[in-house]
């Protein structure tokens, strides 16, 4: 190993600062493996890339390896030669010799997956002490621009878009492999007793249509205003988190059992009121009360009750205004590294802000649904964005939302794996009562009133994965609360809550 001088990429003298972490010997070793062998080079490609290497001479020697290897041509020190052989960086090594030295001093071919992981470390390594210089430099000008909140998004980003790097199950994967995750999806819905894939939202009929709420999923929950969008959401947060169960997976690993760690972006209303309405729910005192302070001893006892219960509930709230998709991606990344995220909800859509670059909302929209698409996949949960539905609705007989009733439909339609509308018949009925006068009239709209008091429906206008169709739901306006809908035929008429 000795007779192969080792280049120093920098140009600078060791002495001058502190050397970068890097092992030459390894990047020799990789490299005299794959001019020997050029089968050795599938095994570390998924691992590492020419911006990997340390010496800059080592990375242009791989970057051509590959680019040969790639369209089946042979990759030797022979063959490189002619590439690189006006090279400056490898005259100063000994000229294309060098390259025969690399292969003559490869000792095996069976340790490069260790040597290529060994020098990915060190490329990482060495980014990371580079992104520190660069936060500092940051940090310590005075940009006028460039608030420091910024600055930490922006290193954040940088951050984990490093830690995403290199990692080796990217790319194409055998058919073998998601034949296999396919099978322990379904045999985790078989396991369940709700013969679920996906995280139960607590309501039954949406489970048994939905399988769940699954991972990468984008969800779309629309609605005109008092529909009870944000009800639904905060019911589903609720469920989902007072479920919550940590144990065994079947792969051995600690994670979530059941329910969920959820992360709800409140950007309409702030976290007090989205808490009164959950312990509404939870304590069964109309949200009236709670806000007006009328309770009884019994029912603030009641009140205080539960909010002991919720203090364990692994539900956490933001309730930053106008938040940019880019902050919202960086804090749902930080929650999931602090505290696990297995269900993210955001209310809603269209308060959400773009980076800023177009004046066109539609594509401002667009980008927003990719994004949260991305973190959909990116985080592995399922993500439910709750939506304004475009006045249209008011103008039409049936009041029923559809697909193209989405405001800025195109890319919230393209984008979303699930698209689901709440809508309560019994808030349009209510605003046609006829005069007092018209007694066949009354009678008729009491008939009606008495059908519908109480119930909701939630359409399911698209499910990439499923059926589409109607769902029954019971709602109880003075808590705020969604709840499965006993059928007559199962209660003789009577409904549970």
């Amino acid at each position: 190993m000795n007779e192969i001088s080792t280049f120093n990429a920098t140009g600078t003298d060791a002495t001058d600062a502190e050397p970068m972490p890097h092992s030459i010997e390894a990047e020799q070793q990789l490299l005299g493996a794959i001019l020997t062998n050029n089968d050795v080079y599938d095994r570390v490609a998924a691992i590492i890339g020419p911006q990997h290497f340390y010496d800059p001479v080592h990375s242009r020697i791989f970057d051509v390896a590959s680019a040969r290897i790639a369209k089946n041509n042979l990759a030797s020190p022979v063959t490189l030669k002619a590439f690189l052989e006006e090279d400056e960086g490898l005259k100063e090594l000994g000229g294309p010799a060098y390259l025969a030295r690399l292969a003559g001093a490869a000792i095996s071919s069976f340790a490069v997956r260790d040597y290529a992981q060994m020098i990915y470390d060190m490329a990482i390594r060495r980014e990371l002490i580079g992104l520190g210089h660069d936060i500092v430099g940051k940090a310590q000008r005075a940009d006028v621009d460039l608030e420091p909140k910024d600055q930490i998004v922006e290193a954040e980003q940088q951050l984990y878009k490093l830690s995403e790097q290199g990692t080796s199950e990217s790319g194409f994967q055998s058919f073998l492999k998601a034949v296999t995750d396919a099978v322990n999806v379904a045999n985790a819905a078989y396991q369940r007793d709700g013969g679920l894939s996906g995280v139960s939202t607590g309501l039954i009929d949406m489970d048994q249509m939905l399988g769940g709420l699954h991972k990468s999923d984008l969800l779309i929950l629309a609605g005109r205003p008092s529909m009870g969008k944000t009800s639904l959401a905060t019911n589903i947060a609720f469920n989902v988190a007072k479920a919550y169960k940590k144990g065994k997976l079947p792969n051995g690993q600690d994670g979530t059992t059941d329910g969920g760690v959820v992360g709800f972006y409140s950007l309409e209303m702030s976290a007090e009121q989205l808490a009164a309405r959950i312990l509404s729910e939870a304590a069964e005192i109309p949200s009236q009360k709670i806000r007006s302070g009328d309770m009884e001893e019994t029912e603030f006892r009641r009140f205080v009750d539960a909010a002991k219960t919720l203090e364990s509930c692994p539900l956490f709230i933001d309730d930053t205004p106008a938040l940019p998709i880019s902050q919202l991606a960086a804090r749902a990344r930080r929650l999931k590294r602090m505290h696990g995220l297995d269900v993210l909800i955001i209310d809603y859509l269209q308060l959400v802000r773009g980076t800023g670059r177009t004046e066109n909302r539609v594509n401002e929209i667009s980008e927003i649904t990719m994004g949260l698409k991305a973190i959909a996949k990116e985080l592995d949960i399922p993500v439910i964005a709750l939506s304004q539905l475009s006045r249209q609705v008011e103008s039409r007989e049936d009041k029923r939302p559809q697909l193209s009733d989405l405001r800025e439909s195109g890319s919230i339609e393209q984008d979303a794996d699930v698209v689901m509308f709440v809508f309560r018949e019994e808030y349009y009925v209510e605003r046609e009562k006829p005069s007092d006068e018209k007694l066949d009239e009354i009678a008729a709209w009491q008939d009606r009133m008495g059908n519908l008091h109480g119930k909701a429906e939630v359409i399911i206008g698209k499910q990439r994965h499923g059926p589409i169709g109607t769902i029954e739901l019971s709602f109880e306006g003075q808590f705020t609360r969604f709840g499965n809908l006993v059928k007559k035929w199962q209660q003789g008429g009577d409904q549970e809550f």
